[in-house]
């Protein structure tokens, strides 16, 4: 069974090359692998069959072009990888629930809308793979992160929250992420950033965890989907690099710098997932930042 390295090379390829022949036996020949194994690797690192993930992608795309551009439903369709304008319409509707015209007149509104094609482009290929443990070797020990300090304007979010077990935040991040990112596709939410996990209150063994995406602007949340804000003021920000599993260590460094430079805590940490594992396989270039905002240095 090819390990979860391989199947990013895999995802990277499909990401690259979306709007060409994406079938399982094409993907098959172009990795080498059988369609059988394709299948079954492909599901277990993305949580989705290759034509699920495929089709998922595309239509993401095809839902952020509506609202960027003023090209026709048509053209949208073939560019995204469609066959026809009536199998791109078929799927759209079962998806978002209303044909694309309808779709983009209701949308017609967003605000920033070429920088939500890009994170949409940017952040849908890896909304199941964030945090999770998809490096097959021995974690290597890590560089000093860099730690800078920044002021952070105040940041609309919708997120839902959960308790998890420490060894279980990737499985619930990647449960959450993608009903608050797809939440946002079906409103036409303007998305201003990358998934983000904010982190809460501990408990013996558990954590509460927020999996979220930044807006443009504020919006209501709904069920258990809820609005909130990342807050205004200084922040110390450290620059992770390298793979999800030493991770701890970069929030250990943080800790050790912010007390070496008198800065004190004032509110819950978040990760900020910069770098998509299936556009960018290599861990070694994987980018997350780690935020903590601070009071007043009391040195």
């Amino acid at each position: 069974m090819p390990d979860a390295r391989e199947v990013l090379l895999v995802l990277d390829d499909i990401c690259r090359r979306l709007d060409e022949d994406a079938s399982l036996e094409a993907l098959a020949q172009r990795s080498g692998w059988s369609a059988h194994h394709l299948q079954r690797a492909v599901k277990r690192v993305a949580g989705e069959t290759p034509k699920q993930y495929v089709l998922r992608l595309r239509l993401e795309r095809a839902a952020a072009a509506l609202l960027a551009t003023d090209e026709q439903v048509l053209t949208i369709a073939l560019d995204s990888g469609f066959a026809s304008h009536e199998v791109f319409c078929r799927a759209f509707r079962r998806r978002f629930d209303c044909a694309p015209s309808e779709y983009r007149a209701r949308h017609a509104s967003v605000p920033d809308v070429e920088h939500h094609r890009e994170v949409v482009r940017a952040a849908g290929p890896c909304l199941r793979l964030h945090r999770q443990p998809l490096h097959p070797q021995r974690v290597e020990s890590m560089n000093t992160p860099e730690i800078t300090i920044r002021t952070l304007n105040e940041q609309p979010i919708l997120y839902i929250e959960k308790k998890a077990a420490m060894a279980e935040i990737a499985q619930v991040l990647a449960e959450i992420l993608p009903r608050v990112f797809a939440h946002c596709q079906e409103r036409g939410l303007s998305l201003a950033g990358p998934p983000l996990v904010n982190y809460g209150p501990m408990t013996p063994g558990h954590i509460t965890l927020q999996g979220a995406m930044p807006l443009a602007e504020p919006a209501d949340g709904e069920g258990d989907i809820e609005a909130g804000t990342l807050p205004a003021g200084p922040a110390a920000v450290a620059i992770h690099t390298g793979p999800y599993e030493n991770l701890p260590g970069t929030h250990a460094a943080l800790e050790r710098w912010l007390e070496a430079e008198g800065h004190e805590a004032r509110g819950p940490r978040w990760e900020v997932y910069l770098t998509d594992p299936a556009t960018t396989p290599n861990p070694k270039d994987w980018r997350t930042e780690v935020v903590a905002p601070i009071g007043s240095s009391t040195s």
